[in-house]
């Protein structure tokens, strides 16, 4: 048989592996993504809501201080004060957290305490051209100066005199770029790690679906006894697919050994029936011969070649119809059931013996009366079937019972003599077509019919032997119609 190559499920990206591997490695990546892209808009919201909270704070503190431009400078001695709106304006760094601007009506940079306006708060004044608008905007606004990000906001004094108040984000921003880099790491690491855990996980999950597709190799190659064998950790649905795919095989190879052992049985009968009727017809071909060629010129000789000719095509006869007692039972014919007295005739096949051999002892237990509902002549049969056989296979002078019972709504029929019984191999092969114990008598088909007689009927068949101790058959019916399969 050719070997089949079934496709590794394991080979290259369009592998079962892989693509479950892929999935996996793709859902957490856009978890990870969602969750940074959260987690960095709460960071954000949350640190620009500290540095809008204090540049409102200073905001509101000048509104509520009353000041104008030249009590501020007045007051500029103040050291709290002075630190308070200008904490970096003498430092002399480009670029100051805080950036404090005094804007005239005419939008000219004032000075401050005394202090010469810086770049920063010119560049300050240069982003709002509009003072009024910013300070009429209660929210801070993004802007950048001298390249470096930060956030405004504006207040008119009393003296028509606009105060810009900018506080630098820088830090904010850094440490938002160094999340995200730390957030895309910590990501890489677990996609990389999630990648190997779930190969090394679906490879242990495939391994029972490897052993499939062995076994299938293996039962296409011939090997019809291989089944899956159960892995040590399996999951619920490989389990249940397990179990299905070996229970079909258990269906295929049973109906792959009936195939083979009914076309073994086939060719058997073809060559017993071939034969059983090739030696009468040999005979008969026989006897016409020596007929055609004058031989039998004596009328005793020509009288004892008719009587054989005729013997031999009655056992013709008997054969063919055997066979055809056995070709309707096989296409399961329709019995007429109806209630028939079983124990009436037991006694008449009883009877029927003691006629037939005078001398065998018979012995009947079927006493009464006892129906069934059956098909009459198919239970003549199967007792007829049953006596001949008794009295083929056994001397004139073996005890024979013949024993009918009710029991658990069957009944029993027991047909037991005390011939010298079959060895096992003999039984096991009783009910064969064209089986002869020996290449003893008959045609090798009662039991056969017996045993078809009865299963038409929903009942079975059973015998009991040994060598030295007789044959019993029981034949055990229904005392009901039986239910078509």
């Amino acid at each position: 048989m050719r070997k089949l190559h079934l496709p590794n499920c394991e080979r290259g990206v369009h592998s079962l592996r892989a693509k479950l591997t892929l999935a996996n490695v793709a859902l957490l990546a856009l978890g990870i993504v969602m969750a940074t892209a959260v987690s960095l808009m709460g960071m954000r919201h949350y640190l620009l809501a500290q540095v809008d909270a204090e540049l409102t704070k200073s905001r509101d503190s000048l509104s509520d201080s009353k000041l104008t431009m030249r009590q501020i400078n007045v007051l500029s001695s103040l050291a709290g004060i002075g630190d308070r709106l200008m904490p970096q304006q003498s430092s002399g760094s480009p670029k100051p957290d805080t950036v404090f601007a005094a804007i005239d009506r005419r939008g000219r940079v004032l000075t401050i305490a005394g202090y010469a306006p810086t770049n920063s708060q010119r560049a300050l004044a240069d982003a709002f051209p509009d003072p009024a608008a910013l300070a009429r905007d209660s929210t801070p606004r993004d802007i950048s100066l001298l390249s470096a990000p930060y956030r405004a906001t504006g207040i008119r004094l009393a003296d028509g005199t606009y105060i810009l108040i900018a506080a630098s984000t820088g830090s904010f921003h850094n440490g938002m770029a160094k999340a995200l880099k730390l957030d895309l790491a910590f990501g890489s690491l677990l996609i990389v790690l999630l990648a190997c855990l779930t190969m090394l996980s679906v490879r242990r999950r495939l391994l029972p679906l490897e052993d499939m597709v062995e076994t299938s190799s293996a039962i296409a190659e011939g090997d019809l006894t291989r089944r899956v064998p159960s892995s040590h950790h399996p999951t619920q649905e490989v389990e249940q697919l397990r179990v299905a795919l070996n229970s079909m095989l258990h269906q295929v190879e049973s109906a792959y050994r009936t195939r083979e052992r009914t076309a073994a049985q086939l060719r058997r009968f073809v060559a017993d029936a071939s034969h059983e009727l090739r030696t009468p017809l040999s005979a008969i071909r026989g006897y016409l011969q020596l007929y055609d060629k004058g031989m039998l010129t004596e009328p005793e000789e020509r009288r004892r070649a008719w009587d054989r000719m005729n013997a031999e095509a009655d056992r013709m006869g008997r054969l063919v119809d055997e066979l055809l007692t056995l070709a309707r039972l096989d296409q399961r014919p329709e019995l007429r059931f109806r209630n028939v007295d079983l124990s009436r005739l037991v006694r008449d096949a009883a009877e029927d013996l003691r006629v037939q051999q005078p001398e065998r002892p018979v012995t009947v237990g079927a006493d009464g009366s006892l129906l069934v509902r059956a098909d009459e002549s198919g239970l003549r049969q199967i007792l007829g079937n049953l006596v001949t056989n008794v009295r083929t296979h056994t001397p004139a002078d073996v005890p024979v019972r013949l024993g009918l019972e009710r029991e658990d709504g069957v009944v029993r029929l027991c047909v037991a003599d005390q011939g010298p019984g079959l060895c096992q191999d003999d039984a096991a092969r009783i009910f064969d077509r064209f089986f002869r114990a020996g290449g003893g008598a008959g045609s090798g088909l009662g039991l056969a019919i017996v045993q078809g007689v009865v299963q038409a009927h929903g009942g079975d068949v059973a015998v009991r032997t040994a060598p030295g101790e007789g044959l019993a058959v029981t034949v055990t019916l229904p005392t009901r119609t039986p239910v078509p399969s």
